[in-house]
């Protein structure tokens, strides 16, 4: 039987949309603490709690970021094609529309949060592979996720974005960030606009969770 403390775990977890509309009330600072208090608890490898954070308030500190942030996300809807953005009443128009518009008036959103990662904290056991590393991204991504969590839990919409890697030198430099810590996220934080908070929508657990071996069905599902 799902107990009360999981179901609204559940429910956050499924009601946590990206926010790209936000109103202009601050956020209050002793909520952030909280937030960033509670996140702190995620696993990371070795335990070495890698992350670092940089709350950004300041509305010229806040314009800076955005103007690094726009070219690489225009270089980003250049790279996907014209259909990315094109602007018409279609379900992807809309979205495409949204993030756009989030895009160019990010220095209005109250608060963000720059997280930061000692590169030497990184476990990347999987250097040696003929592909892309991923296992790094697992000392840093569940804080990251805690903070989405504890953002919902508090009310608090959130958008997190990778785009401003592609400005990393001059985030660090902006921000007084030391050589050795890479950006590993951008969280936009902030009052919905549209206090609803929306179901989100996924695909079931059978088309991607496999019993045994891949692609044979998983019992219970």
């Amino acid at each position: 039987m799902t107990t009360p403390e999981a179901q609204t775990l559940y429910e956050l977890m499924r009601t946590a949309p990206t926010t790209r509309r936000f109103t202009d009330e601050p956020v209050d600072p002793a909520v952030l603490a909280r937030v960033l208090d509670n996140a702190r608890f995620a696993p990371s490898g070795g335990n070495r709690q890698g992350w670092r954070v940089v709350v950004v308030r300041e509305p010229d500190t806040r314009r800076a970021l955005r103007d690094l942030y726009l070219p690489h996300w225009r270089a980003y809807l250049e790279r996907r094609g014209a259909a990315a953005f094109r602007g018409d009443d279609s379900p992807g128009g809309r979205r495409a529309g949204r993030a756009n518009d989030f895009a160019e008036h990010l220095d209005e959103v109250p608060v963000h949060l720059v997280v930061g990662v000692e590169m030497a904290a990184l476990a990347i056991v999987d250097a040696g592979l003929h592909r892309q590393s991923i296992s790094g991204g697992g000392s840093i991504y569940p804080f990251v996720q805690n903070l989405l969590l504890a953002l919902r839990a508090e009310n608090l919409g959130a958008a997190f974005t990778t785009i401003l890697m592609g400005a990393e030198p001059e985030v660090r430099e902006l921000l007084g960030m030391p050589e050795g810590v890479g950006i590993a996220a951008h969280i936009a934080v902030g009052h919905r606009a549209n206090d609803r908070w929306p179901e989100l929508s996924r695909k079931p657990v059978e088309a991607f969770a496999f019993g045994e071996r891949w692609g044979e069905a998983l019992s219970g599902t």
